[in-house]
């Protein structure tokens, strides 16, 4: 789906997308549900999606990875993540679906929460969804309350907080 492997929809994918209603963040729910059927989870057997719009509209998109040697896979989130910063563009995160097969909707992780919130502020919409479509929607700041920032390393003399 989308650019060469880099995780960003071309602009066609996001004309195919967009020509579904975009209620509620469709084009990122249908991203992310998408994207969601590439995930390797050959141990866990559950898939992830996550897709991302960056502050200029651009969409990225990451799945789960699994691997063998336990904690080595990687998560949907951080995928995208991953895929917004190799694109070359904004590395502002606008809005955040994430999807699966799971009831109640899964929320990322913690280290994949800390790690949207490097990318974008407490008031980031993050939509939580199963295949059915999205369930929940809060705040990047509701659903990481007292994020780690850059102003808790806030020089010291030492920086040795």
């Amino acid at each position: 789906m989308g650019g060469a492997n880099t995780g960003v929809l071309t602009g066609l994918d996001c004309a195919a997308i967009k020509g579904i209603s975009m209620s509620h963040s469709q084009d990122l729910y249908s991203a992310a549900k998408a994207v969601r059927d590439h995930a390797h989870a050959p141990y866990s057997k559950f898939h992830v999606g996550a897709a991302i719009r960056d502050a200029s509209g651009r969409i990225h998109v990451g799945c789960n990875v699994e691997n063998v040697a336990y904690p080595e896979g990687t998560c949907a989130e951080a995928g995208a993540i991953a895929a917004m910063c190799a694109s070359g563009g904004s590395r502002e995160i606008a809005e955040v679906v994430v999807v699966a097969d799971s009831v109640p909707p899964v929320t990322p992780c913690g280290g994949c929460r800390q790690k949207l919130a490097e990318f974008g502020n407490g008031e980031v919409t993050v939509s939580l969804a199963d295949l059915d479509g999205v369930k929940v929607t809060m705040s990047m700041a509701e659903l990481l309350p007292g994020a780690f920032s850059t102003q808790h390393m806030a020089l010291d003399g030492g920086g040795n907080g």
